[in-house]
């Protein structure tokens, strides 16, 4: 059964399709920013935060920021693997510190509303 959706799609990245990989971009970095942020201030400050805790936030950062590359190459495991670290980011710091990130959730409502707006009709083309 051939699929006669996006019929006139191409290949090609266009701008809407790279202004939300920019979107996403701008609220992951903002994410790393509030992590490097609570490293600073338990290395210079009296808070107690487990190091291992770093090392594991630092890890969903590094996956979140490869999927956004994988969805720029148009690899189908990057738009699964974002919204899922995200969530997994989000959790970790709902479990651990007790902080809501808005910058996540702002993260997850822009992929859901904007970057899948620009991913969906492409995904013919996702390896």
């Amino acid at each position: 059964m051939e699929n006669e959706y996006f019929k006139g799609e191409t290949p090609e990245k266009g701008m809407g399709f790279i202004c939300s990989l920019i979107g996403l971009l701008i609220f992951t970095v903002m994410g790393i920013g509030i992590d490097v942020d609570q490293y600073l201030q338990s290395t210079e400050k009296d808070i107690v935060i487990p190091q291992w805790y770093f090392f594991i936030i630092f890890m969903i950062d590094a996956v979140i920021l490869l999927s956004i590359l994988l969805i720029y190459f148009y690899r189908k495991a990057g738009a699964i693997i974002y919204p899922l670290a995200t969530i997994a980011h989000f959790m970790v710091h709902m479990y651990f510190l007790d902080t809501f990130l808005y910058s996540d959730v702002t993260a997850l409502f822009v992929f859901t509303g904007v970057a899948l707006l620009a991913i969906i009709p492409k995904w013919q083309f996702f390896k």
